[in-house]
């Protein structure tokens, strides 16, 4: 990832307020029939700038109804149908909605136990909005929520169910049901031992093209990178790290060190005291640990070759005992040639190996972590050329507004020659900014979900770009953490596709 933008005014003023705008619903309002039922709704005063708004005042817009979400005072750029953070769309003006949202999308199983089903599925869409879900077992409702995934618990073992989710908008308006997808709980008795993901799966080691499990199976990973440590290590708290364990359900936290740009070579001694203490915070809360070597400008990996020696050989000595440890020995290496890189790699790898013989090592992969695509290359200059070492993975970067179907197809055909794991993304461009593409996202989680490839997503701060899944002024507030009211649309979104229970299997 590049350094932090310079801030700009609408951010300082965002961050003083405590809240950060969200863009507007990328999906287009499709129609669905006109139902009986209606609702009146009455005009309100038309919004205007430079006015203060309290919690819960209505306001008429571009013949809409909102209701004020945060208090703040208006600025143009911030009318209700451009801040959905500051404003709720409600619906017609003076008028009646009688337009039902469509059916949900793609339900699907994520994840079962013996007494429960984890259930997502792509938002329907509506002429003002949809406020929440209606999820049915056996064609009874059992829930409502907001967001668009939702365990049911309180389940037989053993047991095969049906679901199907509902949409409603502010009118009361219900969609038609979704298609309907089937999952059977497993028997009680193969419910996996321990209580964490490092608990359940120990030290991980690399099997043929797959990241397995201490019992030989394979795993899939899922958690969020650190920003640069040298700009929001104050993100990485007791708090934020218990929110990110237990309210998110990560099973792995990226330690993001840069090794220029204000990072490592400024004062490598104070940097890795911090990554040990990081380690140990991951540790004590059942996470993986992936320490994130994150060179960048200059791209070619040899030119911090010695620091990386120095720096590995100490962690590695001191941590070599820990069971929940990943190696990521090269961030975003660019405008260098493979051969360079696998060079960098089978001399450091060896450096590691005399301290710590078990431990998975990540090799970045040229173009930016694009396996060479955004360099011209591919895929095949890996796979005739591979490092020679054994327990490693290369790694796959992506941001899912920037990098599209070319990209995803060389993952695809990547993962089926090399083991891979995804060690950033982000659901918007590759700035780490701009608007969110969450369509062209899902889609890379469906493949490495297919595929069992891990994944941890860009990036757990506060900064004032979208790829940030903190609102501006919540480390400096420290937090709330848990929850979804101090996250940006990407931290609602991935947050949600995180803490889905994981499919660990043990035997």
């Amino acid at each position: 990832m590049r350094s932090p933008l310079s801030t700009l005014l609408a951010g300082t003023l965002l961050a003083a307020l405590g809240f950060g705008l969200a863009p507007a619903p990328a999906l287009a309002a499709v129609p669905a029939p006109d139902r009986a039922a209606s609702v009146q709704i009455a005009a309100s005063p038309q919004w205007q700038p430079q006015t203060s708004y309290t919690v819960g005042t209505r306001v008429s817009y571009g013949g809409k109804e909102y209701e004020c979400l945060q208090s703040h005072t208006s600025l143009t750029g911030w009318e209700p149908s451009t801040t959905p953070a500051l404003w709720k769309a409600l619906g017609d003006s003076g008028g009646s909605d009688t337009t039902a949202p469509s059916a949900p999308t793609g339900l699907r199983a994520t994840g079962t136990t013996a007494s429960s089903v984890s259930l997502a599925w792509s938002a329907a869409t509506d002429n003002v909005g949809v406020t929440s879900d209606a999820v049915y077992r056996d064609g009874a409702q059992v829930a409502t929520t907001s967001g668009t995934s939702y365990t049911v618990g309180s389940l037989a073992a053993s047991t095969a169910y049906t679901f199907t989710v509902r949409a409603r908008d502010a009118a009361g308006n219900v969609s038609p049901a979704s298609s309907a997808v089937s999952a059977t709980t497993p028997d009680s008795g193969t419910l996996p031992p321990g209580t964490t993901p490092a608990a359940i799966n120990g030290r991980l080691k690399v099997c043929g093209v797959k990241l397995c499990n201490q019992y030989g199976k394979p795993v899939q990973l899922r958690g969020m990178s650190s920003h640069g440590l040298q700009w929001y290590g104050h993100c990485l708290t007791a708090g934020s790290l218990d929110a990110l364990a237990t309210d998110w359900n990560a099973d792995v936290l990226r330690i993001s060190l840069y090794v220029q740009e204000g990072g490592y070579e400024t004062n490598p001694r104070m940097f890795t005291d911090r990554v040990h203490q990081l380690i140990e915070m991951a540790t004590a809360r059942g996470m993986y640990a992936l320490v994130d070597w994150h060179q960048l400008t200059p791209g070619d990996p040899n030119h911090n070759l010695s620091r990386a020696k120095t720096f590995f050989t100490e962690i590695a000595q001191r941590h070599r005992g820990k069971t929940n440890l990943l190696y990521d020995i090269a961030n975003e290496p660019n405008n260098v040639s493979w051969t360079r890189v696998k060079s960098y790699a089978e001399q450091l790898i060896p450096v590691i190996r005399a301290q710590d013989p078990a431990t998975p090592i990540l090799i970045g992969t040229h173009g930016w972590g694009s396996l060479g695509i955004s360099d011209g290359r591919n895929e095949t200059d890996i796979i005739n050329n591979p490092v020679q070492a054994t327990n490693i993975m290369y790694t796959f970067h992506f941001y899912a507004a920037s990098h599209g179907q070319e990209y995803l197809d060389a993952l695809n055909r990547a993962s089926d020659r090399l083991p891979i794991f995804v060690t950033e993304f982000g659901t918007q461009e590759a700035s780490g900014d701009g608007p969110n593409n969450f369509t062209r996202t899902q889609q890379y989680l469906d493949l490495m979900a297919t595929k069992r490839i891990s994944w941890v997503n860009w990036n757990f701060s506060d900064d004032e770009r979208s790829g940030a899944v903190y609102k501006p002024g919540t480390c400096n507030s420290n937090g709330p953490w848990a929850g979804t009211v101090s996250l940006k649309p990407a931290g609602v979104w991935i947050r949600d596709r995180i803490r889905t229970p994981d499919s660990f299997p043990t035997t």
